[in-house]
């Protein structure tokens, strides 16, 4: 019976272009584990969308003497071109500045309101005399009181993942002057944490035995930690307080609190794109869906601890009268960080690698493959440019595209561009089909698992022994003049092998198996196209991206291959790269060994 799966994406801070950090972290394991359910028949909703409200985008106003909106809206429409070309199939990539998500976090606020899961309190925050105005989270640096590390942010300390009030900084400065606040008295919510410890330690013990250590160990550790965090704070771009008092009608909420409502005001602006306005339920009360959260390491307690408070915290809003409780994240596969060249990727510093940049010289399916192999799923790994160039000509391309070019070329030259019919399947002919088919299982339940690099790994396997079959085949040499029915009978094989890893790769390289669905003379799609798209609201319009199904025909199982079907002229699917690339791409870092 096919399954609910929703796909959650961490949501980007719309404050700068997308590096190759961000897409390994989140975006792309999402995607190649929501390809895969879909092609195994499940109803997968994946969704995301760009953070519009965060102080960092704040900062780069300030920076580019801009508003917050012209900078959101400029790289927002810069991150859909990247998930576009990089083949991210959202079914819907949003923001958090539409109508809808406006109206739904401050439904979500008032429902924890009437349920007393909200407070008031009188705090202190810092407030720089220079610039006449409060200073949050990103606004300020300091040392963190855990690790001592000396520039942790106003909300987290990015070395030791201590989620932090800007108060409580040691050596706290501006970010803008450099100036030292000084305290003031201001007025906020709060979400009383503390409330919530024990729903949540018992949330996290169900789900201990599929997490990854490195997340569950982190949360199940800060339980007992939780406390009363506020949830507005004194600025004008953001969510309006959803209260009619002058007090509030100059604060916004907070955005670490309304970003992770995303996941649902998207899902909900998907179903209402689509006409079926309920549809969205289907994975949010359904207790049979199982949702996946991706994201960095910087977010697990986000997406453990708090966003689990505020569903439990809302149970059954928008449920119509059903008491069913709203679907809490099944599965968070926080990944770990990607440095470049041994180095922490860095933009102030200019050490990073801009996704549009590097989509504009490399095409999308070798960066996938590179991206999927370092993955950094339990430990920080390592982009290396000479690593990257030596896995696409010896991997990908050595041990993948040139065994189809090599097939392919085979075929055409000598069975008039068609399927050859085969004699009676020897044992080893046998043995390699069954081999490759049984990739459906154990590819499958990796990527299930979201052990994804184990899983590319183990495609990979399999194309090398289609590749060990071929070296070892009968018809080798001038075998194919002295028997030709042999030689049919191989090519069968390999092409019927090929024909089945093309969707065992599908979700890590869907370009590449699009293209050779084409090249094995089949009609229609793997999966479909991702479209751009504008929708007109009350409002406001905004550019989004969605994934469209339409023509997609191919299914998570042994490929059917027709005898006798002709194939188009071959090319080849995978460029090799010069050994120089290495080092023209080192020298645009202004790499020094």
């Amino acid at each position: 019976m096919a399954e609910y799966i929703h796909v959650s994406v961490a949501w980007p801070y719309a404050n700068g272009d997308l590096h190759a950090g961000h897409i390994t972290g989140s975006m792309l394991p999402a995607d190649i584990f929501a390809r895969y359910h879909r092609l195994k028949g499940n109803h997968v909703l994946m969704v995301s969308g760009s953070d519009s409200h965060g102080t960092p985008t704040m900062v780069a106003a300030d920076e580019e003497g801009k508003t917050p909106r012209e900078v959101f809206e400029y790289y927002h429409r810069r991150n859909l071109d990247v998930w576009k070309t990089l083949g991210i199939s959202y079914d819907l990539y949003t923001h958090t500045d539409t109508e809808n998500h406006h109206k739904i976090s401050q439904d979500i606020f008032t429902r924890l309101l009437e349920r007393g899961y909200l407070y008031t309190e009188v705090q202190e925050r810092l407030y720089s005399p220079t610039e006449d105005r409060f200073l949050e989270d990103r606004y300020v640096e300091g040392t963190c009181p855990v690790c001592g590390y000396e520039n942790a942010r106003g909300d987290q300390c990015d070395n030791c993942g201590s989620l932090l009030n800007a108060t409580e900084l040691i050596d706290p400065r501006s970010k803008r002057d450099g100036t030292t606040p000084e305290r003031r008295e201001t007025i906020h919510y709060f979400l009383d944490l503390a409330k919530f410890r024990e729903p949540l330690r018992k949330y996290l013990e169900s789900h201990k035995e599929h997490w990854r250590p490195t997340v569950y160990n982190e949360a199940i550790s800060k339980v007992d930690d939780q406390r009363g965090r506020p949830i507005t704070r004194d600025i004008k771009w953001g969510i309006k307080v959803p209260i009619d008092d002058p007090v509030w009608n100059e604060k916004r909420l907070y955005v670490w609190f309304e970003a992770v409502m995303g996941y649902l005001t998207a899902s909900v602006e998907w179903a209402n794109n689509n006409g079926q306005p309920d549809a969205w339920k289907k994975w949010w009360y359904n207790p049979n869906a199982r949702a996946y959260y991706f994201m960095g390491k910087d977010n697990i307690l986000f997406h453990t601890i708090i966003w689990p408070a505020e569903l439990i915290g809302i149970n059954s809003l928008y449920n119509n009268g059903d008491n069913t409780p709203i679907v809490l994240p099944y599965d968070v596969p926080a990944n770990q960080y990607l440095n470049l060249e041994e180095r922490k990727f860095s933009k102030s510093r200019k050490w990073y690698i801009s996704m549009l940049d590097l989509l504009d010289r490399y095409d999308p399916d070798p960066v996938r493959y590179y991206l999927t192999a370092v993955m950094p799923e339990m430990r920080d790994t390592d982009w290396k440019w000479d690593d990257f160039v030596a896995r696409n000509n010896n991997e990908l391309l050595a041990k993948w595209g040139n065994l189809v070019n090599r097939v392919l070329k085979f075929t055409d030259k000598h069975f008039d561009g068609r399927i050859p019919e085969p004699g009676e399947l020897r044992d080893e002919d046998k043995e390699l089909i069954a081999k490759v088919e049984a990739g459906f299982d154990t590819v499958g339940n990796l990527i299930t698992e979201v052990k994804l690099r184990a899983a590319l790994e183990e495609a990979m396997r399999l194309a090398t022994e289609v590749n060990i079959y071929l070296d070892t085949a009968p018809w080798f040499g001038n075998t194919i003049k002295e028997d030709k029915q042999a030689a049919a009978t191989t090519m069968y094989t390999a092409l019927r092998c090929i024909n089945n890893l093309k969707v065992i790769f599908a979700p890590f390289l869907p370009f590449t198996s699009e293209r050779l669905h084409q090249l094995l003379g089949f009609d229609g799609s793997v999966f479909g196209e991702l479209e751009i798209v504008t929708y007109d609201e009350e409002t406001r319009s905004h550019d989004a991206l969605i994934y469209d199904p339409d023509g997609a025909s191919v299914e998570w199982k042994p490929q059917e291959l027709p005898v006798g079907q002709p194939i188009p002229q071959p090319e080849p699917l995978i460029k090799k790269l010069a050994p120089e690339v290495a080092d023209e791409e080192r020298a645009r870092l202004g790499f020094e060994a």
